[in-house]
């Protein structure tokens, strides 16, 4: 008896396990949408390396969780985009509707959007959409497109700044400069 509901329970992990829906973690996709990050303004510069994003998703807007690891933007001509990823919502069925929303914000901020905004420093994200996802049927769908995705801009807050030293060392050279001169 012991034995088969051990069999059992591991059973009803391994279908959980399988039973997520999944989005396609990417603000491009060719003949779909093209939604660049932006930075300070929709007509300013992209995103690059010093930024991160990440997703966020949920089964309603007010239960969006970070899904996944942050990852940084591309550089050079494909700044303003992140590399394609498959996301898996653990909260959301396979071929149930997720709210879903892209989030970035300065990695000198913090590692976490969350940290980034309690920081103060540079935070955007997108509007949320509602994505029906994929991994539904047999076999299992693909990914769902974040279809709607609009381009956002990562702008606010501010970064403590921390001069060269370089900055210091001619500083402390023209004070004492000042205090020589006055001596004389």
């Amino acid at each position: 008896m012991k034995k088969a509901l051990v069999i059992l329970s591991s059973l009803l992990v391994a279908v959980g396990a399988f039973a997520q829906g999944q989005v396609n973690f990417a603000n491009r996709v060719v003949g779909s949408y093209d939604a660049p990050v932006f930075v300070n303004s929709l007509t300013g510069a992209r995103a690059d390396s010093t930024y991160m994003a990440q997703l966020y998703a949920g089964p309603t807007a007010t239960s969006l969780a970070a899904i996944g690891a942050p990852v940084p933007f591309r550089t050079g001509a494909a700044a303003g985009y992140v590399t394609s990823s498959t996301a898996i919502i653990p909260t959301v069925a396979p071929g149930s509707v997720a709210q879903v929303q892209i989030r970035a914000w300065a990695s000198a901020a913090g590692a976490t959007y969350e940290s980034a905004l309690a920081a103060n420093g540079a935070t955007g994200q997108s509007a949320i959409l509602a994505i029906t996802t994929g991994g539904a049927g047999s076999p299992p769908s693909l990914p769902a497109n974040l279809d709607g995705l609009t381009s956002f801009a990562i702008a606010g807050g501010s970064v403590p700044v921390v001069p060269e030293p370089s900055v210091l060392a001619l500083g402390a050279l023209g004070g004492l400069a000042l205090l020589i001169r006055r001596r004389k």
